[in-house]
């Protein structure tokens, strides 16, 4: 089976462990255990003492009971048996379509995104339409042109909330037109939700999973809760032939997520609210600096972003963006990724919720590497 190169993935492998300044991360500054436990007032010794004791079986294979509670209170309506873990949101968004996409179906994605949403499915021998994100609708799905798109065979409509890589954010009423239109024809709606919550204002995202009951909620320990070397994820629906299907076809991938993740997944679901206030105090302060940092600049400019990671920051020099960034990091250490990761150009994707310290020393390289570029490089 063949399929295209995973043009983000390939770039991080690639460079990410050179790097000084590394602000292409789209984790909120990872947590150790140490501070977790810390932050959610976990007795350690009574952590230890149950966990050091217990014998490494697999577990229990769909995700731990208390695993999957801490899940559920993340959406409105959703119960334990209505979740399945997996082995991180890459894993969940696989295993989705692994189970429910086949030749010939139609599917649709929105782009730019994490190109997991249309190059899977189009790699199982889908027809994946793409739905073209544009910077002049601050990245916001066209409506119109979405209903234009789908058709009564339309399998599955694939969306990212907050989307990755833009920080666009799909306001409610918005999401429950995108599941008004995918009700009519039977399609499912997946989106990956793994940004969900790290809001730049206060009010409060929908799942599709609680909007509709062939909405598909994919989601990690990774970007909101720091927890990224925990490799854990989840699928969420009401829709119980989807778990079904997913059950079935991760039995041939993944026997369980493992007792000691979901051990320590847990104790940061159960006090979950320490652990979000820190990340969104950080979302909010860095991307404030980041803001800053753009006004003062004379070739960047963007849509500035409303909840998640990531900005996507086009520039005005005549210098194609994997040249851009890999010149960056040869000349400063500074590491971001280029936009054409996304199929996206003169630009590149910055991760703004690193260590605040990391994210002020990468812009100042960032304005010397640009402030070294000729004039002349602009594009007019």
């Amino acid at each position: 089976m063949k399929i295209q190169p995973f043009k983000v993935e390939e770039w991080m492998n690639a460079y990410e462990d050179s790097a000084i300044y590394n602000i292409a991360e789209t984790c909120v500054d990872p947590l150790s255990i140490r501070e977790l436990f810390e932050l959610t007032a976990t007795d350690i010794e009574d952590f230890t003492e149950r966990i050091f004791g217990r014998p490494l079986t697999y577990g229990a294979i769909t995700g731990s009971h208390s695993f999957k509670t801490g899940i559920g209170k993340l959406y409105r309506s959703l119960k334990p048996d209505n979740i399945l873990s997996t082995h991180g949101a890459a894993g969940a968004n696989h295993l989705v379509f692994y189970a429910l996409t086949e030749p010939g179906d139609h599917v649709i994605s929105v782009m730019p995104t994490y190109q997991q949403l249309y190059s899977i499915p189009e790699s199982f021998g889908a027809e994946v339409q793409i739905l073209k994100l544009r910077r002049e609708n601050n990245y916001l799905p066209d409506l119109a042109e979405l209903k234009e798109m789908i058709r009564p065979d339309t399998k599955l409509i694939c969306l990212n909330n907050p989307n990755n890589p833009t920080g666009a954010l799909i306001p409610n009423e918005m999401l429950r037109e995108v599941v008004e239109m995918a009700e009519k024809v039977g399609a499912y709606v997946l989106c990956d939700e793994v940004y969900r919550g790290l809001n730049q204002n206060h009010e409060y995202t929908e799942s599709v999973a609680d909007l509709y009951e062939r909405g598909i909620s994919v989601g990690s320990m990774s970007k909101i809760f720091s927890l990224s070397g925990l490799r854990l994820g989840w699928i969420a629906t009401h829709n119980q032939e989807v778990i079904k299907a997913c059950f079935s076809h991760r039995d041939y991938s993944l026997i369980s997520c493992g007792i000691l993740d979901e051990a320590v997944a847990s104790e940061a679901l159960k006090n979950g609210s320490a652990v979000f206030n820190r990340n969104l105090t950080r979302i909010r302060e860095n991307l404030a600096i980041l803001d800053s940092w753009i006004r003062e600049q004379a070739h960047v400019s963007y849509v500035k972003p409303q909840a998640g990671t990531t900005a996507l920051i086009h520039y005005d020099f005549d210098i194609p963006s994997y040249d851009f960034c890999k010149q960056l990091l040869d000349k400063t250490g500074v590491f971001l990724t280029p936009g054409a990761c996304f199929d996206e150009e003169y630009c590149f994707r910055i991760g703004y919720a690193c260590a605040t310290q990391t994210l002020k020393d990468g812009l100042q390289k960032l304005t010397e590497f640009t402030g070294g570029l000729s004039e002349n490089s602009a594009i007019s």
